[in-house]
């Protein structure tokens, strides 16, 4: 029989998700067969017509899988389910749909990695909480926790009592994004903490910064931006932003992937003062991923067409894009991004995968 293991979180953002991978990754490197399911979604696509969870289509690629909505996506949680569900209940037959894909994956895989969907009670109202869910499939937890002591363990024990009252068994706790210098004062305390209530540590993963680096087109969808230039390159990963006057060049270490944040009117000078500091640095690559002209308006009669720096933007294959947003308002959007692990970024997907193989025992989540 089938192996089953349901990955939860304390919260969103918590790193459920880069987890997960990491760890159906790791069990797959073992030999075994490894199956995937979301079974509640909430973000999604359309695959031939039926709704899919987003995550889906990463574990896609790197489970080497076709996915079958019904297997690996059985419950979406689209807008207005949730009051139709409080008032037509007798409509809906969740609990039937997740055992069914449950059933099917238990048949083809050595295990099944579930992943569950925000904190343990996320889904509750419809009789659907990480907690119930688990419940349903008869599967072990494994939870997710973002480092700290105090707060984490307070966040720890909300979560758990929400699996002790269903009854499920908890596997024990990975705890994530740990600073590299705090990693084993952290881990003794909690793991301390949480065996006077027989949970054990995992696991301890340390904060990784590259996990946290937006893409292009992240970052325009959330100044709402729009394409002026070298629009195909919205891949681009943002590792330090270069906003205005408010930063000077001098100040970053590495100095790659930035993105410039810029009025027209300071464009030119900026590229200007950007292009001699690498070639003092003499960099061949150009040190641009990105440039975002604050303060547009398309009523305006300047392109970035005229633009003395065009060349050197297209030469380079920079992506500019103009929002409405003045600077400050600009950085403010992009500091909230909350950045997912997703296709789009393949060494992030490798990051984590490699993480958790260095980390965690996997032979302890056996």
């Amino acid at each position: 029989m089938a192996r089953k293991l349901f990955v939860a979180a304390t919260g969103q953002h918590k790193g459920k998700t880069t987890c997960t991978l990491g760890i159906a990754a790791a069990l797959k490197q073992k030999g075994l067969k490894v199956g995937y399911c979301k079974p509640v979604g909430q973000n999604h696509i359309q695959i031939n017509g039926q709704n899919v969870d987003k995550d889906v289509v990463l574990f896609e690629n790197v489970l080497d899988f076709k996915v079958q909505p019904d297997k690996h996506s059985p419950v979406i949680i689209a807008s207005g389910v949730t009051s139709a569900f409080i008032n037509e209940p007798n409509d809906f037959h969740f609990s039937e749909d997740i055992l069914r894909a449950s059933e099917y994956l238990e048949n083809e895989y050595d295990v099944i990695v579930y992943e569950g969907t925000g904190h343990a009670g996320v889904g509750s109202i419809i009789g659907l909480s990480n907690a119930q869910v688990a419940k349903t499939l008869n599967a072990e937890v494994i939870l997710i926790a973002e480092g700290g002591i105090g707060s984490t363990f307070d966040r720890l024990n909300l979560n758990l009592s929400l699996f002790r009252e269903q009854g499920v068994p908890v596997k024990g706790i990975i705890i994530n994004k740990v600073h590299p210098d705090k990693i084993e004062r952290v881990t003794s305390n909690l793991a301390k903490a949480l065996k006077k209530i027989n949970i054990p540590v995992l696991g301890t993963l340390p904060y990784d910064k590259s996990l946290s680096f937006p893409l292009i087109g992240t970052v325009k969808s959330a100044t709402k931006g729009i394409n002026l230039l070298n629009g195909d390159q919205i891949n681009n990963q943002v590792e330090e932003i270069l906003a205005g006057s408010t930063l000077e060049i001098n100040e970053f270490t590495y100095f790659q992937n930035l993105l410039l944040i810029v009025t027209y009117d300071n464009l030119e000078k900026k590229i200007d003062k950007i292009k001699k500091e690498a070639k003092k640095k003499k960099m061949d690559k150009c040190p641009i991923c990105g440039v975002i002209i604050t303060g547009y308006n398309p009523k305006m009669k300047r392109s970035i067409d005229l633009d003395l720096c065009q060349n050197y933007l297209s030469e380079n294959k920079v992506p500019v894009l103009a929002t409405k947003l003045d600077t400050y308002d600009a950085v403010v959007a992009i500091s909230q991004i909350e950045v997912k692990i997703n296709t789009n970024t393949p060494w992030k997907v490798n990051r984590a995968i490699k993480m958790i193989k260095n980390n965690i025992a996997i032979e302890n989540l056996l």
